[in-house]
C-alpha cells in the first residue's frame, strides 16, 4: 500500500510528466498498436533504469551525477531513482522516433489524401534500418540538450533540485558526457525492439494516407515536450539558454516541414 501511495503522490507531483506518458501511449497504439507499445515502453524503461543505476554508481553511460534524494516520501523512488525521471525516457525516445520517420520514411507519391500532407508508408525495413536507428539516437539526446539544463535548474520552477553533477559540464552545467549517454539509451533500447518489431505479426493495412497523421502525433509529442522545457527556461530568466535551445531545434522543425507538407497541386481522392 504504500508503493501505492506514493505512486499516486507522485502523479499529484508531476502531473505533466503523466500528460506527457498519456500522450505518448495513445500516439504508440494509433500507430504501431498495443503490442509493439508495451515492449517499446518496457524496453526503453528497463534500459533508462539500468544506466541511471550504472551512472549514479560508476559514471557509466551519462557520466557522473547524484540523486539528492530531495523528495522521497513525496514520490515513487525505484532504488535510488525518480520514477518519474526513468520513465520520462520512453516516450522521448517514442517522440524522437516519430521524428525521424517523419524524416526518414518513404514518400508514396501516387497516394491521394484530402490532406495537405505527404503520404508515408510505414515500411518495416525503413523504420528498423540503421539510419532511422542512428537518426532517432541523435534526436533523443538533442532534445535533452533543451531538457537537462532547465532540469538541472529545477529549484527555480516546480521540479525542485533532484539531482546534481559533481563537475559541472561546459553546456550550460551539463556534461557532454550527458548526452552521449542518452545517445546509448537510444541506441540499446531500439536495438533489442527492432528485432522484435520484425518478428511481430504484421501492422494492419491501413490507407496509406492515414499513416503520417499518425505519426505527426507522436511528432507534435517531442515539440510539446520541447515547448514546455523551453517555456520553462525562458519563465526563470534564462533567456540565452532558451535561444539557444530554440534555434538548435529549428532547422529540424523546418526540415520537417518542407518533407511532410504538401506544396504542389494534386487531384485528390473523391
Amino acid at each position: 500500500m504504500e508503493y501505492v501511495a506514493l505512486f499516486f503522490k507522485t502523479i499529484l507531483l508531476r502531473p505533466y510528466v503523466f500528460v506527457f506518458l498519456a500522450a505518448f501511449l495513445f500516439a504508440a497504439i494509433q500507430l504501431i498498436g498495443w503490442p509493439r507499445t508495451w515492449r517499446f515502453w518496457l524496453i526503453s524503461w528497463a534500459t533508462a533504469f539500468i544506466c541511471e543505476y550504472s551512472s549514479t554508481r560508476n559514471g557509466v553511460p551519462f557520466g557522473w551525477y547524484h540523486y539528492n534524494g530531495s523528495t522521497i516520501g513525496q514520490e515513487l523512488y525505484f532504488s535510488n531513482i525518480p520514477f518519474m525521471d526513468s520513465i520520462s525516457f520512453s516516450f522521448l525516445l517514442y517522440a524522437a522516433y516519430c521524428v525521424a520517420l517523419g524524416l526518414l520514411l518513404p514518400i508514396d507519391r501516387t497516394a491521394a489524401s484530402t490532406l495537405p500532407l505527404r503520404s508515408l508508408r510505414l515500411d518495416i525495413n525503413t523504420r528498423t534500418s540503421w539510419r532511422l536507428w542512428i537518426l532517432t539516437a541523435l534526436l533523443f539526446a538533442f532534445i535533452d540538450m533543451v531538457i537537462d539544463p532547465v532540469a538541472l535548474r529545477g529549484d527555480r520552477w516546480f521540479l525542485g533540485k533532484i539531482y546534481f553533477y559533481p563537475d559541472p559540464g561546459w553546456h550550460f552545467g551539463v556534461p557532454f558526457a550527458n548526452y552521449c549517454g542518452w545517445a546509448v539509451v537510444g541506441l540499446i533500447s531500439l536495438a533489442i525492439y527492432f528485432p522484435l518489431d520484425r518478428r511481430l505479426s504484421a501492422l494492419p493495412v491501413r490507407p496509406v494516407a492515414s499513416v503520417t497523421p499518425r505519426i505527426l502525433l507522436g511528432i507534435g509529442l517531442y515539440y510539446g515536450v520541447l515547448a514546455f522545457n523551453l517555456g520553462m527556461t525562458f519563465l526563470i530568466g534564462e533567456s540565452f539558454m532558451g535561444l539557444s535551445g530554440l534555434l538548435m531545434h529549428v532547422p529540424v522543425l523546418i526540415l520537417l516541414a518542407f518533407r511532410l507538407v504538401e506544396t504542389s497541386q494534386r487531384p485528390v481522392a473523391s
